[in-house]
């Protein structure tokens, strides 16, 4: 396919990073460049929350529907690679052919205020397309706290959204880019706060003058001859 990149085996990132990406593309940077990784209570629970559903061998029926766990995916025109949590299907028969298919991702916490959840779930969805060459509509989130699914569509404009946000992360992953730090509300509940050190990024030239600073004190505590 002409202008379109397909990424080799060794160019593929983790899929799960493009939520960090969509929130702050530091955060994933340290995450998935410099693999640094820290842990707050938000982290935890969500580990906590997907024991429940990340076990690979388990798949149930309930009448038409049939609901598998953990499922593997790919997409090389993407350069992602990962796991849904839930995929249920629909079949009116009893064979494994199906008539529809749904992917369900589980969440600690509710809703957020921006398109972080909903990209990770679309590019689950273009995974799957990719590999079964099948059309997905929308899917759904269920969240710790409203103990509901919350339905996601999958809207051209949500898609060209994932494509931008996998090309930025291949982008800085090739050049080893970990950008500069920008504080604001976001900051305070992020995991990466005290490795990220928002404070010194606010101007490029803090962080010199900081240094600058400790070895002035240095050259003044120093004794004379």
């Amino acid at each position: 396919m002409i202008g379109i990149k397909i990424y080799d085996d060794d160019e593929l990132l983790p899929l799960s990073g493009i939520q960090h990406f969509a929130f702050c593309e530091r955060q994933w940077a340290l995450i998935h460049v410099e693999r640094q990784w820290a842990e707050n209570v938000r982290t935890v629970e969500g580990k906590h929350l997907h024991q429940r559903v990340d076990d690979p061998y388990f798949s149930e029926s309930r009448g038409a529907i049939k609901t598998i766990r953990s499922v593997p995916l790919l997409s090389r025109m993407l350069g992602l690679y990962g796991f849904a949590d839930v995929i249920e299907y629909y079949s009116l028969s009893n064979s494994d052919n199906f008539d529809e298919m749904t992917i369900i991702e589980y969440k600690r916490g509710k809703p957020k205020p921006d398109d972080r959840d909903e990209v990770q779930i679309c590019a689950q969805a273009m995974c799957l397309e990719e590999m079964l060459k099948i059309n997905l509509s929308g899917g759904y989130f269920f969240y710790g706290e409203t103990r509901h699914r919350h339905k996601v569509l999958f809207s051209k404009e949500l898609r060209e959204r994932v494509v931008q946000l996998s090309r930025g992360m291949h982008e800085l992953f090739v050049k080893g880019i970990t950008p500069w730090a920008v504080k604001g509300k976001k900051c305070k509940n992020c995991s990466m706060s005290d490795i990220c050190l928002p404070a010194l990024g606010r101007k490029k030239t803090t962080a010199g003058k900081y240094i600058k600073s400790i070895i002035a004190d240095a050259i003044k505590d120093t004794p004379g001859d």
